[in-house]
């Protein structure tokens, strides 16, 4: 079943930043809408890497990053497979960005969410059939 939304790790992350402020708001809004609203948002294991690895390069603990984890693959979460990593690459070369970014806009495509809440591209900008939002700005 698709979802809305995709959330990229920036969200994730600035949920568990207390010196991030209003961001840290916005972002701890939106996971509560997430949590609040099943099935509703999703995010991939790209995503849930590169939490675990910010999470603990920022201070938090291996322990906490593992339940934080345990808890967000409650979520719809996109796998990366062979078919998404070459979707990926496709995505890399027709919008012209990070391998990083494509991967992500590839799990948001395949979730079938309009929306990927991100401030990694550009605000505003649709990318196949996923229109990018920075919820910060």
């Amino acid at each position: 079943m698709p979802v809305e939304r995709f959330l990229d790790t920036n969200v994730l992350l600035y949920a568990y930043d207390l010196d991030a402020g209003r961001k840290r708001e916005i972002a701890r809004s939106l996971i509560e809408e997430a949590w609040l609203q099943p099935g509703r948002s999703a995010i991939s294991v790209q995503v849930l890497q590169e939490f675990h690895v910010n999470f603990t390069r920022r201070g938090g603990s291996k322990v906490d990053a593992v339940a934080v984890v345990g808890d967000f693959s409650r979520w719809p979460v996109i796998d990366n497979t062979l078919a998404l990593f070459q979707l990926g690459l496709a995505l890399q070369e027709r919008w012209q960005v990070s391998p990083w970014d494509a991967m992500i806009l590839a799990a948001a495509q395949a979730s079938g969410a309009s929306e990927l809440l991100t401030e990694d591209l550009n605000n505003g900008q649709v990318y196949g059939r996923v229109r990018a939002v920075n919820p910060f700005v």
